[in-house]
């Protein structure tokens, strides 16, 4: 990948569900894989292997991964939170996971009932298993620009974790601000004691929330400190349903349209990302609140 090109890792099927109170049919959710797919996306994150008891949204995932179409070239990675659930994630044909900690044991513990070094304990089997069978693995730190049962997060709790799952194997980390508080200050703060700790941005993505309108701002910066891999939304559904405050992620529409105003290749159709982002509100049934989603491309087409 070029200093001119971005990966858009795409987290609507799942991130982007699994808040939402309207359940979707499992036809919905493989359409809505499909088009986002035709939008030219090649990281499409599908669908999580926790417990239906936790994630009702998510509880069809082995019918999900069983009969979505594999698109050549398109990774479809899918949250693993155990052993049990790497089972399951095997049976069903993934090839990609992720798995999820934080940079708070606070949180760690509200989300997967676990401190961070347990988490760290538990998913090492987990990944283990993965590199012995060619799967690509992602880990998430979670809190890493702020808590909401802490507040401020220091960085050095940031490189703490990240040095921990690197050490165990995982091939990316999916830098996360779960409750939508940084500025860019803290994105040159936390990605700067990352690098000092010799985490460079290959092996970084970044999960901005737009909780209070600062997704885009941070985007901006981290391009100019070298990142090259981000998380969005189709729609700008999501937010976690144990950080409370949280809202939508950035939104898929709206972080391309920044790019292509930027002169950034990214490999991805705006108007399909659009029909995409209508055909998932629609289903939720609501407006799309993105800022493109609203106003649309320009020039219009």
């Amino acid at each position: 990948m070029s200093a001119t090109e971005v990966r858009v890792y795409e987290v609507g099927p799942r991130d982007g569900l699994q808040a939402e109170a309207v359940i979707l049919p499992l036809g919905d959710k493989l359409r809505f894989c499909d088009l986002l797919a035709d939008a030219g996306l090649r990281e499409i994150e599908a669908t999580s292997f926790v417990s239906p008891r936790a994630i009702p949204q998510l509880a069809d995932a082995d019918q999900l991964m069983s009969r979505l179409e594999r698109r050549p070239g398109v990774r479809y990675p899918v949250l693993v939170p155990n052993e049990r659930g790497m089972a399951r994630a095997i049976a069903a044909g993934a090839d990609a996971i992720c798995v999820f900690t934080a940079a708070t044991d606070a949180y760690a513990e509200h989300n997967i009932g676990m401190s961070v070094a347990a988490s760290l304990t538990a998913f090492a089997p987990v990944v283990v298993a993965a590199r012995e069978r060619g799967m690509w693995v992602r880990a998430y730190v979670s809190t890493a620009f702020g808590c909401p049962y802490t507040g401020e997060v220091s960085e050095r709790a940031v490189v703490e974790v990240s040095r921990s799952l690197l050490a165990l194997g995982v091939d990316e980390l999916g830098i996360s601000d779960t409750v939508g508080a940084a500025g860019p200050a803290d994105v040159r703060r936390v990605l700067g004691a990352l690098d000092g700790a010799g985490i460079g941005a290959d092996v970084i993505g970044l999960h901005f929330h737009d909780t209070r309108g600062t997704a885009l701002a941070n985007v901006v910066t981290a391009l100019e400190l070298g990142c090259r891999t981000f998380d969005a939304s189709t729609g700008g559904t999501g937010g976690s349903p144990f950080a409370p405050g949280s809202a939508g992620n950035l939104a898929t529409e709206d972080l391309v349209y920044l790019l292509e105003r930027e002169g950034v290749r990214h490999g991805v159709d705006l108007d399909a990302v659009l029909a995409a982002a209508r055909f998932v509100a629609g289903r939720l049934g609501r407006e799309l609140t993105s800022k493109v989603g609203r106003a649309g491309s320009w020039p219009a087409r």
